[in-house]
């Protein structure tokens, strides 16, 4: 299973406009966490810009006290000898080290090995013995991976800006093939795969689907994109699903189109639930088990179709439909 770790960052940013306490990054934190995300990201620079030292040590008191170390903090950055100290004070389960200097926007490229593996090699020793898991920001070269491995890394995180921008243009296959063998690289040489970077909704579950090493995904702007409009429990459930190969409006598409009603989609404690709608019917409710979703993807949910469709177009009475990995269950519906 690929884990999703939700980066802070455009939280504290956010927060620092006006620095008045809120949005609240440990908030945020404890609502990713509570709607199914499995770590949390943060990359405090030099500049405060957005994550601060505060905040790593309030994150890593949350994660090792208030929830028990189920969830990883994953702390990114350049190594400098402030970063270093932080890290090595907090202990967060990963630390990722990115090569960027104070002034850039955003990280832009990964280590040239060949230029820093010296430098890092000592580094990386240094927060192995701290029992730290270390990570290395890497582009999308099959060749440099065993150099990741012989400088000490526990995995490297492929830079995936340069397959966002291919997908949105549309045409990324070819580069695609550079992650894919870049992940089986890296395999080969016995890091795992993280990646990261302009990763979204609609290009994460080709990525996903294509690249089946990655261990583990950090997103940061799309995902605070996309609770700004859905909420942060709705915005995980999706990037949880686009994981799974789940594409939720695929799925809203196909149950319209095989049942003829209108498709409205929320989420339960325990299911995905799409509320069916007729003008001249009463209406009906499907779940979709979270499990079914975890274990079989958008194609145990589709191999399923045959035995929900009957149900979702009864006429005369609402149903309240399950769909769970081993069953289907139907059953008059209640308070509609």
């Amino acid at each position: 299973m690929t884990k999703l770790s939700i980066n802070l960052n455009k939280v504290a940013l956010l927060r620092n406009q006006r620095d008045i306490g809120y949005p609240s990054v440990l908030g945020a934190a404890r609502a990713v966490i509570a709607a199914g995300a499995h770590g949390i990201t943060v990359h405090p620079r030099p500049d405060q810009r957005h994550t601060r030292p505060s905040d790593v040590r309030e994150l890593a008191k949350l994660v090792a006290e208030e929830l028990g170390g189920r969830v990883e903090l994953n702390v990114e950055g350049n190594p400098t000898d402030e970063f270093l100290a932080l890290v090595l004070e907090v202990r967060p389960a990963q630390v990722t080290l990115v090569p960027d200097s104070p002034e850039q926007r955003t990280s832009d490229h990964g280590f040239d090995l060949e230029a820093d593996g010296r430098r890092l090699e000592p580094i990386i020793a240094r927060l192995a013995a701290a029992g730290i898991r270390v990570s290395v920001f890497m582009d999308p070269d099959a060749a440099a991976m065993p150099l990741a491995r012989e400088v000490g890394a526990d995995r490297i995180e492929l830079y995936t800006e340069s397959y966002a921008r291919a997908f949105l243009a549309g045409d990324y296959a070819a580069t695609l093939e550079q992650f894919v063998a870049a992940a089986e690289a890296a395999a080969d040489a016995g890091l795992g795969v993280n990646a990261g970077h302009d990763l979204n909704l609609p290009n994460l579950p080709v990525f996903r689907q294509t690249v089946p090493q990655l261990a583990e995904v950090s997103i940061g702007h799309a995902f605070t994109a996309d609770a700004l409009e859905q909420g942060y429990a709705a915005a995980v459930r999706a990037y949880l699903a686009a994981l799974q190969g789940w594409n939720l409006d695929a799925v809203m598409q196909t149950l319209a189109e095989q049942t003829g009603r209108r498709i409205e989609y929320s989420e339960g404690e325990r299911a995905h639930v799409f509320r069916l709608e007729h003008d001249r019917e009463p209406p009906h409710v499907l779940h979709v088990s979270y499990e079914l979703v975890d274990l079989l993807g958008e194609q145990g949910f589709r191999d399923r179709l045959g035995d929900i469709v009957p149900h979702l177009t009864t006429q005369g009475q609402s149903l309240l439909v399950t769909l769970t990995s081993n069953r289907v269950r139907a059953e008059p519906a209640v308070d509609l």
